[in-house]
């Protein structure tokens, strides 16, 4: 279907006024880990931790990549969030059962392949919920 000049330029004006009052805002990414700690308490900060029982990973916009799932779950804010994406697929190469501060972390777009780019992991913080 072809839209003339003038029906297509009222399509487009109306989509512009209408466009941020009918557009769901999406929640900040310390608002979706806020949302993910909600009923739990945060614990001592650890360097490493398993990845056997943490194989589970969730990337969060600009905030930290959460590990785990269950009663505890653990967050690594990393040394550089700005590029953290959600769209993000991480490859994480370690050498033994643990995955630990300083670790590097490529990330890479799961659609193509491409590199994205490397995370620098921080301490772990676990938050478990609360009984």
């Amino acid at each position: 279907m072809r839209l003339t000049f003038p029906l297509a330029a009222a399509v487009a004006a109306a989509a512009l006024v209408a466009g941020p009052s009918v557009a769901r805002e999406r929640p900040t990414g310390e608002a979706q880990l806020a949302k993910m700690l909600e009923g739990r308490i945060a614990g001592e900060p650890r360097s490493c931790i398993s990845t056997f029982s943490n194989s589970n990973s969730t990337v969060i916009d600009e905030t930290a990549v959460v590990y785990g799932r269950g009663r505890t779950i653990w967050v690594n804010r990393t040394a550089n969030p700005q590029d953290l994406d959600k769209w993000d697929a991480l490859l994480i190469r370690q050498h033994g059962a643990q995955l630990c501060r300083q670790d590097i972390v490529t990330t890479f777009d799961p659609s193509n392949g491409m590199y994205t780019g490397n995370v620098f992991l921080t301490e772990f913080v676990p938050y478990t919920r609360v009984d």
